[in-house]
């Protein structure tokens, strides 16, 4: 039987073979060609502002306001809208690096760089969702319907694909 989060579910189970590509790209800086590496990292950049920020933006203006009213509380996702922000600000910082490495070298700064952003992003992402699925996805599942559910992820839905024209 279908859970009321069951569609958010899914979404999380699309995407986290996507985030192994940043585990992956990290564990190849410094041992794959320089072109290769530019290419991998455009693929992880593109994957986080195409996918995983206009999603994280659904979460924060449509689920979380609910279940910061389910707790009773606004402040009981403050948490995870900051693992956001940080997602976010090492996108930035993920971009930059990369456009300093656009040449045909690359030196042991940007490589430490890389590494320590890709490994970053990637642990962070894994716990955030862990979070969700072990803590407020259980509790949405006791307490909301599946219509209000359904009302949720519809919204989410539009607010993420409005995300990714912007």
């Amino acid at each position: 039987m279908a859970t009321p989060t069951q569609p958010l579910r899914e979404e999380h189970a699309e995407l986290l073979p996507h985030i192994e590509l940043l585990r992956t790209v990290a564990d190849s800086v410094g041992e794959t060609p320089l072109e290769t590496l530019q290419h991998d990292v455009d693929r992880v950049h593109n994957l986080l502002v195409h996918s995983l920020i206009p999603h994280a933006r659904a979460e924060d203006e449509a689920l979380y306001p609910v279940i910061g009213k389910l707790l009773g509380s606004t402040e009981a996702t403050a948490t995870m809208s900051r693992d956001h922000l940080e997602i976010v600000r090492l996108t930035h910082e993920l971009l930059a690096v990369r456009q300093q490495i656009a040449g045909v070298t690359i030196n042991d700064a940007q490589t430490k760089a890389l590494r320590r952003i890709l490994y970053g992003l990637y642990a962070l992402i894994k716990v955030h969702f862990a979070k969700e699925e072990d803590i407020y996805l259980p509790l949405l599942d006791k307490r909301l319907t599946p219509e209000e559910a359904h009302s949720i992820f519809q919204a989410m839905g539009e607010i993420a694909r409005e995300a990714r024209v912007t």
